[in-house]
């Protein structure tokens, strides 16, 4: 736990509300754009509030390292009682910022892995502009880096990504798709549509696999060992799932996505979905986001928002 040194919450009671905020912003982003784009300044105005907040705190706070910034010990020290000053006054002020999606012009920032970024990115921001029509929303694709993903969820007001990784912070399930075995249409072991256990055994797989994931047993591997496949024969790995069918497409191997991306690239990577013995394998794409971001009114809206949105691609599809 990093401790305070006397005097750093007198000094906090120094700084005005604008530069405490400012300064949360780039404690959190460690980059003065983004911290810029998050409270809606220009980067010369950040870039003028830092430097203020340099000379006060006779610290030079963020320091270049390659091509990112790191927090001073100074800064280091300075995050817990910033956070716990800027969640005091958001608490505050909570009640009287009140969300109107109809007249805000918020900018929201969310990650996405990449099935939800294929699935709901496009709904999603139809019907923002629909409903929000000054708010606007930046996507990026969800950082697999374990040792990011505390720093991606502060930084961020949702983070989409499959329940089962054991994502740090608040969640809440989004939407279900259920994993379906793609081949090439013209695969030698095709059976009226279908594959047997023993062609999934002895058959070359590719498979996608994610850093964030750890040790965690996904529901595919728990599915294919309660039928005796404990040891696929695993030809290719790749670090994207969007990959998966092209690296499948004219070749021998199999590979399982879920059913609403397989659909998109059936027709293209001329493949199709294989009926197997196995029983239903389903994964659940989950809202994830920061405690502190519990009770903010516009995150709070955008997670009914992407819910609606979510209920809307699965009746599409159901």
């Amino acid at each position: 736990m990093v401790t305070q040194e006397p005097g750093t919450r007198e000094r906090l009671r120094e700084v005005d509300a604008n530069l405490l905020f400012a300064l949360h912003a780039l404690l959190e982003e460690r980059n003065l754009t983004r911290a810029g784009e998050r409270l809606m300044m220009s980067q010369p105005a950040m870039s003028g509030a830092l430097a203020r907040l340099r000379k006060h705190f006779d610290d030079e706070l963020l320091v270049r390292s390659g091509r990112g910034f790191e927090l001073t010990p100074t800064a280091e020290r300075l995050r817990p009682a910033v956070t716990d000053a800027v969640e005091a006054a958001e608490a505050l002020l909570g009640n009287e910022r009140a969300f109107a999606p109809a007249t805000s012009a918020k900018r929201f920032a969310v990650s996405m892995s990449e099935y939800a970024m294929t699935v709901l990115a496009e709904p999603l921001a139809r019907i923002l502009t629909e409903q929000a029509p000054g708010c606007s929303i930046t996507l990026d694709p969800l950082d697999l880096d374990r040792e990011q993903i505390d720093a991606q969820l502060m930084r961020r007001d949702l983070i989409i990504a499959p329940l089962g990784f054991d994502f740090p912070g608040r969640s809440q399930p989004v939407s279900t798709d259920e994993l379906v075995c793609l081949v090439d249409r013209q695969h030698p072991r095709l059976r009226d549509g279908a594959l047997s256990l023993q062609d999934l055994h002895e058959m070359p797989h590719a498979v996608a696999e994610f850093t964030a994931a750890g040790p965690v047993r996904r529901p595919l591997e728990i599915e294919l060992e309660r039928n005796g496949i404990a040891d696929r024969n695993v030809l290719v790995r790749v670090r994207s799932l969007l990959t998966l069918p092209f690296a499948v497409a004219g070749t021998d191997m199999c590979c399982f996505v879920p059913s609403r991306l397989a659909r998109r690239c059936l027709d293209v990577l001329n493949l199709t979905a294989a009926r197997t013995p196995l029983g239903p394998v389903n994964i659940t794409e989950a809202a994830h986001w920061h405690p502190r971001r519990e009770t903010d009114p516009s995150v709070v809206w955008l997670r009914q928002l992407l819910y609606d949105v979510a209920v809307t691609v699965e009746d599409e599809h159901s």
